[in-house]
């Protein structure tokens, strides 16, 4: 089934999940999506369930046991064009034998959306549709069943799947959806402007729902940008305000409910400290009391471990979500002007930080996913530090395409990628010229690595002769990074 046009993008999630519906197996087939809040997990299975004729049910947080049952009944029901009192009685197993027998005669599928609500007060939930799909395999029941469970809470949908837990080995397809990237997110939002749109995905990040979100039209221009941060993000009465969806994301995952724990141990990330032994530096705790919760905050989603091939060097802990980023780094330490409603000023005076702690990392971060997705052929793309042992000093590549091969990498790409007011020069790319020198000197391969530099305002003259005179460096632009 062709995806509908009104899902933009998710082309190979939606494959995939299609994939899923029509397998040819007769037998009952599980799938497991995942995903942050605001991420479009719902939409995309709505969509899916419409397509294919299927039955989308959602849990609701805090509801009852009783009144979930029922609920679930009513939906059934309404699938169904029966009376709801056919079914309002039923126990789980009933109910999800019903939905699956049902949606089984469509060719259709039943999805149970934010199933973590329901396994709050009925935690044998999944050992029922384990009991369920076993029975299927063995021929005695739930033919060509089609069942996709789904979650925001990414502890809790990660465990369905591990150790002992009922549905390890069961499901064919674990779909973690991810949030849009920037010219995705550009073309959702409808901003035309490169360096907008650049900034609004460092803010916000590429969740599609913090659009329904704001309460004021989206940012055309530079100008048009301030205003919109100082009244959606940095405005206490908004929905979209960082400080309430920051806490919301915590709260989302009963792991870190009120854990002042998690919410410093993130705030130290965002500060920039970037492995256990810093972030202990800066609660003034052992690094070995910190190593679960930090292990715990990056199996969630809210931390990230940026691993360096080149070197194999312990990862580098950096904040998951820009919105939760942008609230430790911009709206804490601008606490007192936003909560007497001068968000405009807060926003004029967080300026040097927003350039050089937000945008600058996440221009790095958007020039590598856009190198990722030009298939350049390369295993891995990251940054990593480069020794140079003449001049005692450590270079940082912000972009760097490699193959690692024994304990030797395959170069193919170096890159540069600086959000500075200024262009880009010459001097950058005598730089890169130096750096894979010195690769090549401590024994990798970089005999076809390109070189490439990457600008927020472009480059100058000198610097665009030069790049058309080599056939071995490329220039990227903010407007090529949204193609």
């Amino acid at each position: 089934m062709h995806k509908p046009e009104r899902v933009l993008a998710r082309d190979a999630e939606w494959s995939a999940l299609a994939q899923f519906v029509e397998h040819p197996d007769n037998r009952m087939r599980l799938g497991v999506v995942s995903g942050r809040r605001r991420v479009g997990k719902s939409f995309l299975l709505r969509a899916l369930a419409e397509v294919y004729g299927g039955l989308y049910v959602t849990a609701v947080a805090e509801e009852g046991v009783v009144p979930a049952r029922r609920r679930f009944a009513g939906d059934i029901a309404r699938y169904a064009g029966i009376g709801p009192e056919l079914v309002a009685d039923a126990g789980w197993e009933s109910l999800l034998t019903t939905a699956i027998d049902l949606t089984a005669r469509r060719n259709g599928l039943l999805v149970i959306d934010e199933l973590p609500y329901w396994m709050a007060h009925s935690p044998e939930l999944p050992g029922l549709l384990q009991l369920l799909y076993d029975q299927s395999q063995a021929g005695l029941g739930q033919e060509r069943g089609r069942v996709i469970v789904c979650g925001s809470a990414i502890s809790v949908m990660n465990e369905l799947l591990s150790g002992t837990k009922a549905l390890r080995g069961r499901a064919s397809i674990d779909l973690r959806l991810q949030p849009f990237d920037l010219p995705t997110m550009a073309r959702h939002w409808g901003v035309d402007d490169p360096a907008v749109a650049v900034r609004l995905h460092s803010v916000l990040g590429g969740a599609p729902g913090y659009r329904n979100l704001a309460n004021v039209p989206a940012p055309r221009t530079l100008a048009e940008l301030d205003g919109w941060v100082a009244a959606t993000v940095l405005d206490p009465s908004q929905a979209l305000f960082s400080g309430s969806e920051a806490e919301y994301l915590l709260r989302e995952d009963p792991r870190f409910t009120g854990s002042s724990l998690h919410y410093a141990i993130i705030n130290a990330v965002a500060q920039g400290a970037t492995s256990p032994a810093k972030i202990g530096g800066l609660l003034e705790q052992p690094r070995g009391s910190l190593t679960r919760p930090i292990e715990a905050l990056a199996g969630a989603g809210f931390l990230r471990y940026d691993h360096d091939p080149l070197w194999e060097r312990r990862p580098v802990i950096t904040v998951a979500d820009p919105i939760v980023r942008f609230h430790n780094l911009i709206a804490v330490p601008q606490r007192d002007l936003v909560d007497t409603s001068r968000s405009a000023e807060a926003w004029r005076r967080a300026q040097p930080t927003f350039t050089a702690r937000i945008l600058g990392p996440h221009f790095e971060d958007c020039a590598r996913a856009w190198l990722r997705a030009q298939d350049a052929g390369a295993g891995q793309v990251t940054a990593t530090v480069v020794n140079d042992a003449s001049g005692r000093a450590k270079h940082e590549i912000d972009v760097i395409a490699l193959d690692k091969r024994s304990g030797r990498a395959v170069v193919t790409l170096i890159g540069e990628a600086k959000a500075t007011i200024t262009k880009r020069g010459v001097a950058d790319l005598d730089r890169l010229d130096r750096l894979r020198a010195l690769l090549a000197e401590q024994g990798h391969d970089t005999s076809s690595a390109t070189l490439a530099v990457f600008s927020l305002e472009g480059f100058h003259a000198d610097l665009k002769a030069t790049a058309d005179r080599r056939d071995d460096v490329i220039l990227v632009d903010l407007p090529t990074l949204l193609k």
